[in-house]
């Protein structure tokens, strides 16, 4: 709920001289070339995470300041994953627990907050974390734990509209940033470990009602209209039996629009349960049949009816937890060829054809992946079968399959923690980590509600001095540029600047800028807490700021196994930093 009346917000408003100028579509599709604000996840729908600022460069980011910071205040700390947006003299975040903040940028100081009021019972699977908002016409949208979708009034903080996404008793919740497009407000679901089905959904962005809805998992019908549309794939061609109804396939990050093909491009998770032998049952393991269509899997959706325009697997009959999930970037090569990017949690960087998602080139960009060889001249791994866990049915007591080594380990050789693009090298900087895991599979059966993984697993670094490693990477070429080590595992945002600067942040506190050609430090600050939010900047005043929230927490430190050992000394937080290069140190 607010914690401050009407009255009060307008008191604050009218005080500070704050006005509220509605966001567009326009604005939206330029949001990157606009350097007073921020207004979408990933400072532009292609999710490029790239400013053409310079004012702040490689010669002066050493005279970067901190300007102010806001605390989260009270109990509800845990992992702080947002993505700050900036518009119209206010900043907004949200919080762990989902909570909405709105500050005022010139001085920090709290407009109004929004606590959605949580049920009892809720089930997140990897920490309350929530990733951001999305900025449309007056209003605010963000998603909550319990599969809900809420939008504000971006100028006094009240409730316009909430909406049920999903049954939060079935195992749903929400937790990435919705997307804006033609007036349409786009999310996801979460909740792949507990069964569920993943969706896309289209909703009016004036009164929430649902436009269009596609679920992921073939076999399901699609909406449009409040009318059944079409089915998603062909019943039973990738699935055994009733798999299909509760397949997983979670679409929890969110997705990018590629405006260039007028295309939304939304990952999915791992189909459930984890335990591939009993998803692929009775179906051959020779072509597609045991596929499981369309887990991990990245999809091209028309964001006007919810149709499915093209497919891309990344992980044919997943065992490993290898979300299909990360984010898919758009952009454009040094050749000047549209093409796609992302950076899957199998350990493998794809780059895709933007017309119709069909596979360029792939390379490894984790040392050590034991379970493909590599990918085929489609993109499809090359399965080392006797690296997958193996089936209890086939065991001795019919109740835990063999135990196998497998890397990366089941949080990926990169999880959620957004890339970046840089139009200046042409690079892409990519947070990843170096670890494997002991897995194995059991019997399982689906309970509503009840976590459905049908295996067991203990992750643990693949090396002794680090298991983060911020990676350079040539797109053209596969080649590794330059590589970032860190001791404890990477888990925030990258942003690149036109300055020739590489932001991100450690889960030891540090928050750092990098020289984009050599990787080498630049800039550090200690923020108190693990950094695992995302970096954005902008023009205030004729000067350059960056902000980056602080909080250690996410999935690390739940599910880390010896991982988490090693980082159980990291304090959380909920700090807010934002620094400034003043004018008058730009030019030293």
């Amino acid at each position: 709920m607010n914690r401050f009346i009407a009255a009060a917000v307008a008191g604050v408003i009218a005080t500070t001289g704050m006005s509220y100028a509605g966001v567009t579509e326009d604005m939206l599709a330029n949001d990157r070339d606009s350097a007073g604000d921020v207004l979408t996840n990933g400072m532009g729908r292609d999710l490029q995470r790239y400013s053409p600022l310079d004012m702040l460069n490689k010669d002066n980011v050493k005279n970067l300041v901190p300007a102010w910071a806001f605390s989260l205040g009270g109990e509800k700390q845990r992992g702080q994953e947002t993505q700050p947006l900036v518009h119209d003299g206010v900043m907004y975040i949200t919080g762990s627990y989902s909570r909405m903040y709105a500050i005022d940028i010139e001085t920090g100081k709290e407009i109004w907050q929004y606590d959605a009021r949580l049920p009892e019972g809720i089930l997140p699977c990897c920490d309350v974390i929530n990733r951001g908002g999305a900025l449309y016409g007056d209003n605010i949208y963000f998603g909550t734990l319990d599969a809900r979708i809420v939008a504000l009034n971006a100028k006094t903080g009240d409730v316009v509209w909430n909406k049920k996404i999903a049954n939060y008793k079935e195992g749903y919740s929400y937790t990435a940033a919705p997307l804006i497009v033609n007036g349409l407000v786009i999310t996801g679901n979460s909740g792949g470990e507990f069964g569920i089905v993943g969706a896309v959904e289209a909703r009016d962005a004036e009164t929430g009602e649902l436009v269009w809805k596609r679920p992921v998992i073939e076999g399901h019908m699609g909406e449009l209209n409040g009318e059944p549309s079409t089915m998603t794939g062909t019943l039973n061609a990738t699935w055994p039996g009733d798999m299909w109804k509760t397949g997983g396939g979670a679409t929890w990050l969110g997705g990018s629009y590629d405006a260039r093909t007028d295309t939304l491009i939304f990952g999915t998770g791992n189909p459930a349960p984890w335990n591939s032998h009993l998803r692929n049952a009775g179906k051959p393991t020779e072509g597609n049949a045991g596929d499981n269509l369309y887990a991990a899997s990245r999809l091209g959706i028309d964001p006007a009816t919810g149709e499915i325009k093209w497919h891309f697997q990344t992980t044919p009959r997943e065992g490993w937890d290898y979300d299909g999930v990360n984010e898919v970037v758009a952009y454009e090569n040094r050749a000047g060829e549209q093409r796609l990017a992302t950076a899957d949690r199998n350990g493998f960087f794809y780059v895709l054809d933007a017309a119709a998602g069909d596979f360029v080139r792939g390379v490894p960009f984790v040392k050590d992946i034991t379970w493909a060889s590599g990918l085929d001249e489609n993109g499809r791994p090359i399965f080392i079968e006797e690296n997958r866990p193996g089936d209890p049915a086939a065991s001795a007591d019919g109740k835990k399959g063999e135990v196998v080594f497998s890397s990366p380990g089941f949080l990926g050789g990169k999880n959620w923690m957004p890339m970046a693009f840089s139009q200046r090298t042409g690079n892409f900087y990519v947070p990843s980590n170096e670890w494997g895991m002991d897995i194995w599979n059991e019997p399982i059966t689906y309970k509503k509600g009840a976590a459905y993984l049908g295996s067991g697993f203990t992750i643990k670094p693949n090396y002794e001095d680090h298991i983060g490693s911020l990676k350079a990477i040539d797109p053209d070429t596969g080649e590794l540029k330059w590589e970032f080590k860190n001791e404890a595992p990477l888990w925030g945002g990258v942003m690149t600047t036109a300055g020739g600067l590489v932001f991100t942040g450690t889960p030891e506190g540090r928050f750092i800028a990098f020289d984009d050609e050599t990787g080498e430090e630049l800039w550090s600050f200690q923020t108190g807490s693990g950094i695992v939010g995302q970096p954005i900047t902008w023009e205030q005043n004729g000067e350059q700021y960056v902000s980056v929230i602080s909080g250690w927490g996410g999935a690390v430190p739940l599910w880390g196994g010896e991982v988490a050992k090693k980082v159980n000394y990291l304090n959380q937080g909920g700090l807010l930093w934002t620094f400034k290069l003043p004018k008058e140190l730009a030019s030293r």
